[in-house]
């Protein structure tokens, strides 16, 4: 019996395929950007995602089991994100991870991309220790959930229209930053002034998150004031989402009282939310644990070790695509 996970993530624009054993260890991983293809669109055009998965899924997977050495004795099992994602990105995973599962006689478990996120906080290294707080900020998905163990999830609140990652590449397109949103939008407020004061939705309220409003605060202001400066407004942006998210955070760590913090997702590479996150830490005394920076964003490692607590906990074999899936659901 084999000591890796093949783990397959095709959940939106990027094809990526990683060999990782029990311990999150990476033997392999090759991820095949989309970049170029939706550039002049603004965003993920969902038709062209998935034929561009086609194209890249089956020799990216020979070029990571080439580099690790490794054949199908080396394998336990292969793992691939079943969902949340696009329907047709998620599609081309499935199908040519269940195709391999069948050539090779080995299990086959889809994945909640979701949960995937959680254990990229242990790749390369153990950091998380529970009970945890999670809080999942990603282009799809704002999330603050309590993990009593490695396999409990308790949904504490999610949003209800965009997501903070979603509202960064939006406010980006507003100030002809173009794509991926979030890094340009960093950049720019590193050297702004938050002096504009853009509001702080749900701020005062429980653990929901809403930023379509602060969205469209920002695109009024730039329709309002011709003469704005770009670095001020990306600074008041940031500066008003991490307000947010801060807000939420204190109160379930007063409430919850867990040993750790773990924030994850594309938008966990951030520099201004791992400082405010860190800031966070020193002052209530739980312990930070972020992702390296690379393993932030959608990768085939967090899927491939999330894998391994669907081995350990004889989960079923789903392999229908869920493009809605939520984060309590296997």
């Amino acid at each position: 019996m084999g000591d890796l996970v093949l783990g397959i993530e095709t959940s939106c624009d990027d094809t990526s395929v990683a060999l990782v054993d029990q311990n999150g260890q990476i033997a392999a991983i090759e991820t095949v950007s989309q970049y170029e293809v939706h550039s002049e669109f603004g965003g993920v055009y969902p038709e062209l995602a998935s034929r561009a998965h086609l194209e890249a899924i089956l020799p990216t997977i020979e070029t990571v089991m080439a580099q690790a050495g490794a054949g199908r004795l080396e394998l336990r099992a292969i793992g691939v994100t079943r969902g949340p994602g696009l329907m047709g990105s998620l599609l081309v995973g499935l199908s040519t991870a269940q195709a391999l599962s069948m050539a090779w006689d080995l299990p086959c478990y889809g994945i909640n991309h979701l949960r995937g996120h959680i254990r990229s906080v242990d790749l390369e290294e153990k950091r998380l220790t529970y009970p945890a707080l999670v809080m999942l900020v990603s282009g799809g998905h704002t999330l603050l959930a309590y993990l009593q163990d490695q396999h409990s999830y308790e949904l504490l609140g999610t949003t209800r229209d965009d997501s903070v990652g979603e509202c960064y590449d939006k406010v980006a397109r507003t100030l002809g930053l173009g794509m991926p949103g979030g890094p340009a939008i960093d950049r720019m407020a590193a050297s702004g002034t938050a002096r504009i004061k853009f509001p702080r939705p749900m701020i005062h309220s429980g653990y929901e998150f809403s930023f379509s409003g602060l969205k469209s605060s920002v695109a009024r202001y730039v329709e309002t004031h011709p003469e704005f400066v770009i670095d001020d407004v990306a600074a008041s942006f940031v500066d008003a989402c991490l307000d947010v998210l801060g807000a939420k955070l204190r109160r379930a760590i007063a409430q919850k009282r867990p040993a750790s913090l773990a924030v994850v997702g594309g938008v966990a590479a951030s520099r201004q939310l791992r400082a405010h996150m860190q800031q966070i830490s020193e002052e209530t005394g739980v312990s930070l644990c972020l992702p390296p920076q690379k393993w932030a964003t959608d990768n085939a490692a967090m899927i491939a070790l999330a894998t391994w607590d669907y081995i350990a906990q004889n989960a079923p074999q789903e392999l229908d695509p869920k493009p809605n899936l939520r984060l309590v659901d296997a």
